[in-house]
């Protein structure tokens, strides 16, 4: 397995915001398996909370190239 940095965004909250991006991950990789939260942040404009981040750390199925040993 390999283990890959992620960071999802939201308007919303971090939970959406971890979703968003365990979600597009799934669009590319295959057979994730786990997703492990880091840290969370949020962008601030005029004092008011603008977006919502999470950072993950995702695990997934790795096969290399065949035809690399």
């Amino acid at each position: 397995y390999k283990v890959i940095e992620l960071i999802g965004t939201s308007d919303k909250s971090w939970e959406e915001a971890a979703r968003v991006a365990v979600e597009r991950a799934a669009e590319h990789l295959r057979e994730l398996r786990v997703a492990e939260v880091v840290e969370h942040d949020m962008v601030i404009t005029d004092g008011k909370v603008e977006l919502y981040r999470t950072k993950l750390k995702v695990s997934f199925k790795y096969e290399g190239h065949p035809d690399r040993h």
